[in-house]
């Protein structure tokens, strides 16, 4: 088991800094965090998914601008669509508990709000099947699970405003959060010239954000955690990966996030109720909802009981999102699943400041890339 112990995180939004000076930002304040020297680094793992949108394709030595005793360190950068962070983490954590290298940098970065919207739509577009989806925007593609499942179990245009209401709300808390706004929920329920429809019945407050910006983390073999100023074990971890093609899955449940859930909760030896807090990949409204039910916080159909009930409030049985979520927070893409391990991990030593969760001694972790496609759950406590 390797542990957590240190961390970086730039402000989401749209910033004035280059791809190299986010990670090298991000990298930076997670080595001074951790208390590792540069030279005692044995391995770096970049996550940067890009797709066309900079045109920096071979980013992984970037990193060894972070501090000059980098020079000459492994650096490798891997790419799993939006799930291209916890790609980064996967690999050191194998490195470490493989015992390859004893302490490794990762690190999530991405720069995207210098395009037109249109050109992060089609570099976004291609995460998704090109022999089918070609030409589809990922809006349309979960309007489609929108669609599917409004079909199959009712309309949940009310759930669906309600989880933009509190992610906006939860995100008042995160300094580091590009939408630092609230809104209401009539505003996120109805079509307006300030809301219009982006993919029917995909509101723009049902979408992320378009984002720049980094995320780093210092892991490290459980023995020289032992002297570290603070450490987080990342008690369970799981990968699944579902075929990449729509026409292949479910449109009404996101059945690779559930296998990874329950796989990683199992490896754990724990249930979902003995989670204390969640981030979890609401790239769309719907996909919060449809993990609602993927977690096994409900039966499938029922996940909006989960925020009209207030379960994933704040204050509830099970809060999820308390930076804000990709919805508010923001999604620089290759940042946001190694983002999600920084939040969890400041949550399980009650160092999230005012997103705290009091008590909170364990975190799911849920990063998503594709549609339902790569899928990356982890199970974090304090040590």
């Amino acid at each position: 088991m390797a542990r957590i112990i240190g961390w970086g995180h730039t402000p989401f939004g749209r910033l004035p800094e280059t791809l190299s000076e986010l990670l090298v930002s991000a990298g930076r304040e997670a080595l001074e965090h951790s208390g590792v020297p540069a030279a005692e680094i044995g391995g770096i793992w970049l996550g940067h998914f890009n797709s066309g949108m900079v045109g920096d394709a071979f980013a992984s030595s970037l990193a060894l601008d972070i501090d000059p005793d980098l020079r000459f360190t492994p650096a490798t950068r891997l790419e799993n669509a939006c799930a291209s962070g916890s790609a980064a983490l996967w690999g050191a954590l194998d490195a470490v508990e493989a015992g390859r290298v004893d302490t490794a940098l990762v690190i999530g970065v991405e720069k995207m709000t210098h395009l037109t919207t249109p050109e992060v739509t089609a570099g976004l577009a291609g995460a998704s099947a090109q022999k089918e989806e070609a030409g589809v925007s990922f809006p349309e593609i979960f309007a489609r699970f929108v669609r599917a499942y409004a079909a199959e179990y009712g309309d949940r245009t009310d759930a669906l405003a309600r989880i933009a209401v509190k992610n906006h709300a939860n995100a008042m808390a995160n300094p580091l959060a590009q939408m630092h706004k609230p809104l209401d929920f009539e505003f996120c329920r109805q079509v307006s010239d300030r809301n219009p429809m982006i993919a029917d019945p995909l509101k723009v407050t049902d979408c992320s954000l378009i984002s720049d910006g980094a995320a780093a983390l210092v892991i490290t073999r459980d023995e020289a955690a032992r002297g570290a100023a603070r450490a987080v074990a990342i008690r369970a971890r799981s990968q699944v990966n579902d075929y990449l093609p729509m026409s292949r899955r479910s449109s009404t449940e996101l059945t690779g996030a559930a296998r990874a859930i329950r796989q990683a909760l199992k490896a754990a030896g724990l249930g979902i109720r003995d989670i204390d807090v969640a981030e979890v990949h609401d790239c769309f409204t719907i996909a919060e909802l449809m993990t609602y039910e993927a977690m096994g916080l409900a039966a499938p159909g029922e996940g909006h009981r989960a925020i009209e009930e207030g379960w994933v409030a704040a204050d509830g049985i099970l809060p999820v999102n308390l930076s804000g979520g990709l919805k508010a927070k923001g999604h620089p893409v290759g940042a946001t699943g190694v983002s999600m391990h920084v939040i969890a991990a400041r949550q399980v030593l009650g160092e999230a400041e005012a997103m705290q969760r009091a008590g909170a001694e364990r975190a799911l972790v849920f990063n998503m890339g594709g549609s339902g496609v790569a899928n990356y759950a982890s199970v974090l406590e304090a040590t």
